[in-house]
């Protein structure tokens, strides 16, 4: 059973990308660059730490979201928006700080910790362009990637905080994007 979690949270996770960077591709959604740069170092230092903490199934769903936020990240640089704003660097300085209370511990555990505190910093971008410009997002990334998420923490099949904590703060996350498109939308209207 946890195979199959997993399975299904490795195809939310792949086709998830898949409608976004079409609509990148079609200057229709406008990654904040910011916000992908942050995705793409956490997915590393997530994939290695859930690793290192014996994470086996739930891999998947952090191997594959690494690899999407990275192409991502890149097509950001020509279709994105942002990256030059205070925000931004708060964020940025939010994210080194971590960065480097991450590299003193050497503990793999408080290492996702940060991540996941990182992540956060990153996500608030994105949650407020999307709040202020609902149509510059596809929801869709946002809904797969909270689903894989989800079903990623299944594929944990204990309780254990400490594995369970990326996957379910990446569902909780992507759900703040989604009421920010949904609220956007309403506001607008």
């Amino acid at each position: 059973m946890l195979q199959l979690f997993a399975l299904i949270s490795g195809i939310s996770g792949s086709i998830e990308f898949i409608p976004y960077i079409r609509d990148i591709l079609r200057l229709k959604t406008k990654p904040q660059r910011t916000t992908w740069f942050i995705f793409s170092v956490l997915g590393v230092i997530a994939f290695f730490s859930q690793l290192a903490k014996g994470a086996s199934y739930s891999l998947w769903f952090s191997a594959v979201i690494t690899i999407g936020v990275t192409i991502v990240f890149l097509l950001s640089l020509k279709y994105g928006v942002g990256g030059f704003a205070k925000k931004d660097y708060i964020s940025l300085a939010v994210a080194a700080i971590g960065l480097i209370a991450w590299y003193f511990t050497k503990e793999a555990a408080i290492a996702l910790y940060i991540v996941i505190l990182i992540d956060a910093a990153g996500v608030w971008l994105t949650v407020e362009k999307a709040y202020r410009d609902p149509h510059s997002e596809t929801m869709i990334l946002w809904i797969f990637s909270l689903i894989g998420g989800f079903f990623s923490a299944l594929a944990v099949g204990k309780w254990d905080i400490i594995l369970l904590s990326y996957p379910l703060s990446i569902a909780i996350m992507d759900s703040a994007i989604v009421a920010a498109i949904i609220l956007g939308k309403k506001k607008k209207n």
